[in-house]
C-alpha cells in the first residue's frame, strides 16, 4: 500500500489535493493556473478528491479520484476478526481508494489486542496509511469540542482527534459509531458493527 506523504492537504487554485507517494521533488501543478505550482518536498504525486471539477495535471499524468478513507477503531477490529469490515475494505481497494486511520486508532486497538494477536495487528497496521496528528489537528479537535460543549454535548478527546485526521486530508471516517462524530464539515459513513 502507498504511505500518506503529507499530514495536511497542499491548496492549489482554491481545491484541496491530497499527497501520496511516488518520486521526490515532483513538480505538481494546476492546469487552469499554469503559474501556480508545488514542489513536493517530499515523496508525493498529488491526487483530487472525489468531485472536484478542476482538472490538474503532474508530471507523471492526470489526477486520479482517489478518496481516502479513515477506518475508526470500530471497523478495525471488525476486520481483525474477519467480519464483513474485511470485504468492504477490500471493495475501497478495488476502487482505487486508500484506507487510512490514525494514532489514535492505532493507540485504541494496541491497548486491548491479546499476546497472541500482536503480528497481526501489526500486519494490518504496516498495510494502513496512518493521517498524522499535528497542531492543526489538535485545534480543530479543541474547536469542535468547546463548541459542543457550549451546546451541552460533550464529546471525547480521541473521537475529536480522530475526526480532525481524517478531516485533515478530506477522509471519508468510516465507522460503527457515527454519533460520535457529529462533527460539520465532516462526512461519516457507517459500517455496522458485526454487519
Amino acid at each position: 500500500m502507498r504511505s500518506l506523504a503529507l499530514a495536511a492537504a497542499a491548496r492549489s487554485c482554491g481545491r484541496q489535493y491530497y499527497l501520496l507517494s511516488t518520486d521526490i521533488g515532483e513538480r505538481v501543478r494546476c492546469a487552469k493556473q499554469p503559474a501556480s505550482s508545488l514542489t513536493v518536498s517530499t515523496t508525493g504525486t498529488m491526487t483530487q478528491r472525489r468531485g472536484c471539477a478542476d482538472s490538474a495535471t503532474a508530471t507523471h499524468g492526470v489526477l486520479d479520484e482517489t478518496m481516502f478513507v479513515l477506518l475508526d477503531s470500530t471497523v478495525l477490529i471488525d476486520y481483525l476478526r474477519a467480519r464483513p469490515a474485511v470485504e468492504r475494505v477490500n471493495t475501497l481497494l478495488a476502487r482505487g481508494d486508500v484506507p487510512c486511520t490514525s494514532p489514535i486508532n492505532v493507540e485504541e486497538i494496541m491497548r486491548g489486542v491479546r499476546e497472541q494477536e500482536v503480528a497481526s495487528v501489526e500486519r494490518l497496521f504496516d498495510g494502513l496509511n496512518i493521517v498524522p496528528i499535528g497542531r492543526a489537528e489538535g485545534r480543530r479537535a479543541g474547536e469542535w469540542r468547546r463548541q459542543f460543549a457550549a451546546r451541552g454535548t460533550n464529546l471525547s478527546q480521541a473521537d475529536c482527534l480522530i475526526a480532525a485526521a481524517a478531516h485533515s486530508v478530506a477522509a471519508v471516517l468510516a465507522t460503527g459509531n457515527p454519533r460520535h462524530f457529529p462533527m460539520d464539515g465532516l462526512e461519516v459513513e457507517h459500517w455496522p458493527v458485526g454487519a
